[in-house]
């Protein structure tokens, strides 16, 4: 996903350019040629320059084990005997990369899953929002309620009342 390494590669070579972290000796693309470009592209454009880029993609099989090595300063391709200990530490790293991408990706679902949709509501905070809940018995009836039975509720005032409806019926 292109847009998901432009932000990755953005965040992390801002943090550079500001003296923040370090400038790596390797940057390592899990991808080929298509991903490689993109990413010298991003780097280019943030003033990074001088810096070993490898791609990583799936051989012609695309199998482990037989994974090119493409890079970027002489776009040569290179293949690794699947027995090299070079090619392990970089499938190592790769695998690495995708356990964390999928740990961050799932915490990320889980969390919009589990955030109720009162939150962010300006003059509605935990106490409100446990208010509304208890008095309709659920999200499901407080979306079916209207702003002046919202409004009912104690502590509610017309405004916020009418922001949590427009908040519930936003779609």
């Amino acid at each position: 996903d292109y847009a998901a390494m432009r932000q990755a590669l953005s965040r992390r070579y801002r943090r550079v350019k500001t003296g923040e972290v370090p400038l790596p000796d390797v940057l390592i693309i899990d991808g080929g040629k298509g991903q490689l470009t993109e990413a010298i592209e991003i780097l280019s454009e943030l003033g990074v320059h001088h810096l070993f880029v490898l791609g990583v993609s799936k051989g012609p099989s695309r199998k482990a084990g037989f994974e090119l090595l493409h890079r970027a300063d002489t776009g040569e391709e290179l293949s690794l005997p699947s027995t090299a200990p070079a090619l392990h530490l970089i499938q190592h790293i790769r695998d690495e990369a995708h356990r964390f991408a999928i740990t961050k990706h799932r915490q990320a679902r889980g969390k919009a899953r589990s955030q109720s949709p009162l939150e962010g509501i300006p003059g509605v905070g935990a106490k409100r929002r446990q208010s509304l809940l208890r008095h309709f018995g659920g999200l499901r009836e407080l979306a079916r309620a209207s702003v002046s039975d919202i409004a009912k509720v104690s502590g509610m005032s017309h405004q916020t009342a009418e922001l949590v409806y427009s908040a519930l019926h936003a779609d």
